[in-house]
């Protein structure tokens, strides 16, 4: 039965698309489902009444190495990024993926050096383009992968969430969906098993695990998998990069969510003939890249996500 105080699938659909554009956050207050315009101190007020608050940001696809005229300057804006980052003071900061262009050694380590510019602790999970180079994803895995399993995935738990990171970049074929394969989904079967359905889970991977664009490959072929060991929880936030916009839908008590790029923008799903780098005016760029905040409050189990954009940075 439907609780009259709970907008419906659609409503809270409806919400979303009406903000997308300016920022969105989203939180359970006293049990039910609040929405709010980014920037709204009424949100902002409604979340710290709620119980105190740690929040975490995602940042993703700053694709160190990019020089084309979508964006000649990608070190600039993820420079750009981190100072919104750092002005959010996160907990932690989630990497979701396409840290370098082409894989080189030098861009991993140009894209390290300014990342340390963050004042949090940064947790990675590689994208396509990290896994570019002669072993295949080796200089990522040597780099982030200490601790993990498998080609990268693991997971940790921090104020009462529990965190999971996949990986689902590794044998992309062209036009193809991407995959998470038979050990990584076994694995994530076990990882769930001694956590409470009670407790608030996010997931991070690069590729969405729902299909958003099947003729561009956005999305993963065994990702239904993947949800369906998910879906017993009582809230799900699951966050990626790699289509470098902000398309986020809800099904029963998961939310996904796609994160903009620092690098440069993509065109929306079917828009173009590729899903390559677009080309905009020089003086709207920013308003197209950006990042994305989440805040959790303790008792309150879904989280609230807010994106923003560099225009103005």
């Amino acid at each position: 039965m439907q609780n009259d105080n709970q907008p419906t699938r659609r409503e809270a659909l409806k919400c979303m698309s009406a903000w997308a554009g300016t920022g969105l956050l989203w939180s359970l207050v006293g049990g039910i489902p609040k929405a709010f315009a980014a920037g709204d101190a009424a949100g902002e007020a409604a979340m710290k009444a709620a119980g105190g608050t740690f929040s975490f940001a995602q940042v993703s696809d700053t694709h160190i190495g990019f020089n084309k005229q979508a964006n000649p300057e990608p070190l600039k804006t993820l420079g750009e990024a981190i100072l919104r980052i750092n002005a959010a003071r996160p907990g932690f900061v989630l990497h979701t993926g396409d840290i370098s262009h082409l894989s080189k050694p030098e861009e991993f380590d140009t894209a390290a050096e300014a990342l340390k510019g963050l004042t949090a602790p940064v947790h990675y999970v590689p994208g396509e383009h990290d896994t570019l180079d002669e072993g295949g994803g080796k200089l990522f895995l040597e780099r982030y992968g200490k601790g993990t399993k498998g080609n990268g995935w693991y997971s940790f738990d921090d104020h009462g969430v529990h965190f999971v990171a996949l990986v689902n970049v590794f044998n992309l074929a062209p036009g193809r969906e991407a995959n998470l394969g038979a050990d990584q989904i076994k694995w994530l079967e076990d990882d769930l098993t001694a956590v409470s359905t009670s407790t608030p889970v996010v997931v991070f991977t690069h590729i969405p695990l729902w299909t958003v664009y099947q003729p561009w490959g956005w999305g993963t072929d065994d990702g239904a998998q993947a949800i369906a060991l998910l879906k017993k929880f009582g809230s799900v936030t699951v966050l990626n990069g790699h289509i470098h916009q902000v398309i986020q839908k809800v099904e029963g008590n998961i939310t996904f969510h796609t994160a903009r790029a620092t690098a440069y923008p993509q065109p929306a799903p079917g828009a173009a003939a590729n899903p390559g780098p677009m080309v905009v005016p020089p003086e709207k760029l920013r308003s197209y890249l950006g990042v994305t905040t989440v805040a959790a409050a303790q008792g309150v189990p879904s989280l609230k996500l807010n994106d923003s954009t560099l225009e103005g940075a």
